[in-house]
């Protein structure tokens, strides 16, 4: 349940079933681990020019983060993760977005628009490639790093982080996406968490 009290639920839900198949290896390890991320809090905040420092003060606030990140990255504070998605807009994931006085901004609720799906293991960025025209390389695309891209047409938001990327799919999109992904994924060795 998000902070809100509002249980947001994954579009995903109920189509499909956990475990492993595919290329698994004898020892039982795979290369990818995909997983339907439940209860998405997403806001999206947005910023005029002239007043970007006030806005981005307070986004960097509601998380708990030192400070706001730079375009095309991410920072994760105490509270919540900041994505800077574009020059003068940034996502707001796991806390309500901060009241913004219309003269400085606006804040948009995007929870129920999106399906997050977390790809880990020692192959996610090669299965990535598969799909997205990005280069993932880490000292291209390191942790905390965010690009949007799209995926057989579908407009999707990847976040990088230490162990694993987040894959942010429109909701419509989800469970084409995701049987995309999946079918993939088998021939690395694939575990649906």
């Amino acid at each position: 349940m998000s902070e809100s009290g509002i249980q947001r639920i994954s579009a995903l839900r109920g189509h499909y079933s956990t475990g492993k198949s595919g290329e698994v290896s004898a020892d039982g390890s795979v290369g990818v681990v995909l997983e339907n991320v439940e209860g998405l809090e997403l806001y999206q905040v947005a910023g005029w020019p002239d007043t970007m420092d006030k806005v981005w003060t307070q986004v960097a606030k509601a998380a708990k983060a030192a400070s706001a990140p730079g375009p095309g990255q991410v920072v994760v504070g105490k509270k919540g993760a900041l994505l800077r998605i574009e020059p003068m807009k940034w996502w707001l994931i796991g806390v309500a977005a901060p009241e913004v006085l219309p003269g400085h901004g606006t804040t948009l609720d995007l929870s129920h628009s999106r399906t997050r799906i977390r790809i880990g293991g020692p192959h996610a960025g090669e299965f990535l490639n598969r799909f997205l025209p990005l280069d993932l390389r880490e000292k291209v695309f390191p942790p905390g790093s965010v690009a949007s891209s799209a995926i057989h047409h579908v407009g999707v938001t990847l976040w990088c982080s230490d162990d694993h990327y987040d894959l942010f799919v429109p909701r419509g999109f989800a469970l084409f996406v995701w049987e995309g992904l999946v079918d993939v994924a088998r021939q690395f060795g694939l575990e649906i968490a």
